[in-house]
């Protein structure tokens, strides 16, 4: 009897924008075809762990959609009309475009545009090599992280933090602007742990009721853009009930008097008619904190993802500061650990050749940087020709209306590396088919944790896919740029960068593919001194010091509170902007990858938008009816749903949907501002006013203020 041959078993890494970065095993049923995707055990942050999205990633991997030849288009820009070419005259039609814009306007005409729909150190981040070697306009990275990173560093002078391990030895942890259960699981593995073996408690803050407070002990639902008012209030808390750490105070932060001096009139009153909790929600967190040292904060993104974001993280990493939650196993913060690894990308992106007087353009000022603003162009020339990498400008990028119009010009050119024909490579004039994460090798970090993780091939490309590395190499030699790293695989590459930051070879990674670099106890809790010259925490820092990622100061700088404050600089709700809206990630999503798999978009449905039920009554609305949200940026039009799960006044549409997905092909960044928040700029995605109008319907309305 014949006995079916095993399954083999590859182990790699989920290559996503997620912070969890887990490590996977995955089904080889052979040299094209994947099975079962499973997270594994050899990662004790994964823990066996993962997202549903990714479980079923053999659907995204085969799906019909997938693109597999290059293609050339013929019909008017976003009419998806494109005929199949060959690689050879693809690649020559992006170089003469390139070539002729920089015979013509110069080398900064062309702009390279990626981010993040692959974390691959390689596969990611060698456009930059392109970019430099042909001094192309340079591009500020800043529609993620900046002002949540800006405001962590500010404090602590370092993208460090506990051990996340830690939260399963915490007695409360404190889960702060991030919805875990959607969007990074395994935060809920290691607290739900602490409650199971310790009788941990579980609080979470967000501006809505989401499947993460729905496991919570303590959940707090505020007005969006108000963190850093209960941030304040606690601190008043812990201060007036002699529960703050006095002695952790004086040894580790900067003007802890002065501090006490300016929350004496941070009342929780005064917080609670910012943020509209009770006076006694406040007082029962604060004291939940207070009495409990083993407190862990897990700070998350989107809280930050308002224009006093960056004021608002600070405020919040004050708190365990004063309590002196640091001093305790399972206790202290993590935001995430960026800066505990030592990789040297200087041959992925071609570093040495980097020139500082070339041009940075703002990546979430694409809309008025293709629309020719001078101030956004920084007095120079227009951009004439772009690749696109790794990301899908039209559908997440803000101001919408803009990166539409800018995408639309005939003298643009416009080729697209993708996998999928999302909405931005629909306006493409040359897409590029590319591989997914399983069909190369690559390299990773783990911004939520605290492992290196190798990536390696699994499974060949189908049709005729090709890896962004191997594009830019093709390109590179038809353009003349030279460099040793045009010159190497991706391989190569990794093998490179392991060897010289002392973590091993490529080959020796293969079977166990990840490297625990967890910093030692006393240097993750900061207990030696915080990550400043002196050591001290700082409560009042240089806000345009901040040693993070910037192109200078932005924003109203100036005006930002010397101390943990409440900013009022946010998009206020007003009598013609009654509501204020939150965009937060849809489950079955990340970012727009997903959108595309069928289990994925049949979970999620349609777009809608959460509406607390007294402004339905107060609206004349009905649950379920088509509505429109505008403001002076645009128009969106979507149905309606009820939820108590918010505060009166405050809207929360879920999900990144293929503009395609709505009625007048409009998606949710229509309606959100590229305005540049101080102190380093970002994007302020849950920071929006909108009046709510009944749709018309089978009629497209006109907007405006």
């Amino acid at each position: 009897m014949n006995r079916p041959s095993p399954v083999r078993v590859a182990r790699t890494t989920c290559p996503h924008d997620c912070p969890s970065t887990c490590s996977l095993e995955v089904e080889v049923l052979d040299a094209h075809t994947i099975g079962r995707v499973r997270g594994s055990t050899e990662n004790t942050y994964t823990a066996g762990v993962i997202c549903a999205k990714v479980a079923r990633y053999a659907e995204r991997v085969h799906s019909p959609k997938r693109l597999l030849k290059p293609l050339l288009r013929t019909g008017p820009k976003g009419s998806g009309q494109f005929r199949e070419i060959g690689w050879e005259e693809a690649l020559d039609r992006v170089a003469e475009a390139f070539l002729a814009a920089e015979a013509a306007h110069g080398a900064e005409s062309v702009w390279p545009y990626f981010y993040a729909g692959t974390m691959g150190q390689v596969q990611r981040d060698g456009i930059n090599r392109l970019r430099h070697a042909k001094k192309y306009s340079e591009e500020f990275g800043s529609i993620c992280t900046n002002l949540a990173w800006t405001g962590w560093i500010a404090g602590t002078g370092r993208l460090t933090g506990v051990d996340p391990r830690e939260m399963a030895k915490s007695d409360l942890v404190v889960i702060w602007g991030t919805n875990a259960v959607a969007t990074q699981v395994n935060v809920m593995t290691h607290a739900i742990r602490a409650r199971k073996e310790r009788g941990a408690r579980i609080a979470v803050i967000d501006v809505y009721r989401t499947a993460t407070m729905d496991q919570a002990d303590i959940g707090l639902v505020l007005r969006p853009g108000t963190d850093a008012a209960l941030a304040c209030a606690v601190m008043h808390v812990l201060f007036r009930d002699n529960l703050a750490d006095r002695a952790f105070l004086a040894s580790h932060s900067d003007v802890p008097e002065e501090l006490e001096a300016h929350l004496a009139t941070r009342t929780p009153e005064w917080a609670a008619a910012i943020t509209g909790l009770t006076v006694g929600e406040i007082e029962g967190f604060a004291r939940a904190i207070g009495t409990t040292p083993k407190t862990f904060f897990r700070l998350g993104y989107g809280f930050s993802r308002q224009r006093n974001g960056t004021v608002a993280m600070h405020a919040a990493s004050c708190v365990p500061v004063v309590a002196g939650s640091w001093r305790h196993e399972g206790g202290g913060a993590f935001h995430n650990n960026g800066a505990i690894f030592k990789i040297d990308k200087s041959l992925v992106e071609g570093s040495d050749l980097r020139d500082p007087s070339v041009r940075r353009l703002d990546q979430c000022r694409i809309g008025a940087i293709l629309n020719g603003d001078s101030v956004s162009l920084k007095g120079g020339a227009p951009v004439k020709a772009m690749l696109i990498q790794n990301t899908n400008p039209l559908s997440v990028a803000p101001d919408q209306e803009k990166v539409r119009s800018g995408f639309a010009r005939e003298d643009l050119f416009v080729a697209v590396h993708e996998q999928f024909m999302t909405d931005t490579a629909r306006m493409a004039d040359v897409v590029l088919p590319a591989t997914m994460f399983l069909e190369h090798d690559d390299l990773y970090r783990g911004g939520g944790n605290q492992y290196l993780l190798l990536g390696p091939k699994v499974i060949e490309p189908p049709g005729e896919a090709r890896e962004n590395h191997r594009v830019i190499c093709d390109l590179a030699g038809r353009l003349g740029a030279s460099h040793p790293g045009f010159d190497m695989t991706a391989r190569e590459h990794v093998d490179w960068m392991l060897r010289k930051g002392g973590y091993g070879t490529f080959e020796g990674l293969v079977d166990r593919p990840l490297i625990d670099c967890q910093p030692e106890y006393e240097t993750a809790h900061f207990l030696g001194g915080f990550g400043y010259p002196d050591g001290r925490f700082r409560f009042a820092p240089n806000w345009t010091e901040v040693a993070a990622s910037n192109d200078g100061p932005m924003g109203p700088w100036r005006d930002m509170p010397r101390l943990p404050d409440q900013w009022d600089v946010i998009e206020t709700a007003t009598d013609a902007h009654p509501f204020r809206l939150v965009t937060p990630p849809a489950r079955n999503f990340l970012n727009s990858s997903f959108a595309e798999t069928a289990t994925s978009a049949a979970k999620e449905g349609a777009p809608t938008v959460k509406m607390h039920p007294a402004d339905l009554a107060r609206l004349g609305l009905a649950d379920g009816e088509t509505v429109r949200l505008v403001n002076e940026r645009g128009a969106v039009t979507l149905a309606v749903k009820s939820y108590d799960g918010l505060q009166i006044g405050v809207l929360v549409a879920e999900g990144i949907f293929p503009n395609t997905a709505f009625v007048d092909g409009r998606g949710i960044n229509t309606l959100t501002g590229a305005d540049q928040p101080a102190p380093y700029g970002g994007a302020a995605f849950h920071d929006v006013k909108v009046r709510v109008e009944r749709a018309i319907p089978a009629e497209v309305l006109p907007f405006g203020p």
